[in-house]
């Protein structure tokens, strides 16, 4: 009987763990693609040097971290898809889904102290185990920059620009 008992909490924590989780992720997802939107006037890049430009910018340290876990029915498929072997595909959703929170995370920074342009943006991802539930931590950082306000000046002695008065 006990048995029984034990089987139907897990069978039950299972349903809900999916409609639960499913229910969540896709508000998630609706939150992300909404701030996307918002923030896409703010440009990353990966690449490490910013493109050529002779306005000098300043340029500082952005970032942005998120820790997310997983539900207990990606867990419990997760846990059946290791016996087998193959991908983990209940894993990559939560990967995605991490990554772009980060990165919407450090697009908030970079505007909120005033920079359009992110470059050199990389992700450090670390695993986070307690009990059944697994949860991964996604730092993302980058070098934001921002032109100088007297740039004009600076591009025209940059370009040996002369003046329009004759001497």
């Amino acid at each position: 009987m006990l048995d029984l008992i034990e089987f139907g909490l897990f069978i039950t924590l299972l349903i809900v763990g999916f409609f639960a989780g499913t229910i969540v992720e896709k508000r998630h997802y609706a939150s992300i693609r909404k701030r996307e939107r918002e923030y896409a006037d703010v440009l990353t890049f990966a690449m490490r040097f910013p493109p050529d430009r002779v306005t000098p910018q300043r340029a500082f340290l952005v970032h942005g971290t998120v820790v997310i876990s997983s539900d207990y029915f990606k867990t419990f498929v997760a846990g059946l898809r290791n016996l087998f072997g193959g991908r983990l595909r209940t894993y990559e959703t939560l990967m995605e889904r991490a990554r772009r929170e980060a990165l919407l995370r450090l697009k908030h920074d970079a505007r909120r102290q005033g920079a359009k342009l992110v470059i050199c943006v990389r992700f450090e991802t670390t695993t986070i185990s307690t009990g059944w539930a697994a949860s991964i931590e996604v730092f993302a950082f980058g070098t934001a920059l921002i032109p100088e306000r007297n740039s004009e000046t600076n591009a025209a002695l940059a370009f040996g620009a002369r003046s329009a008065t004759p001497a």
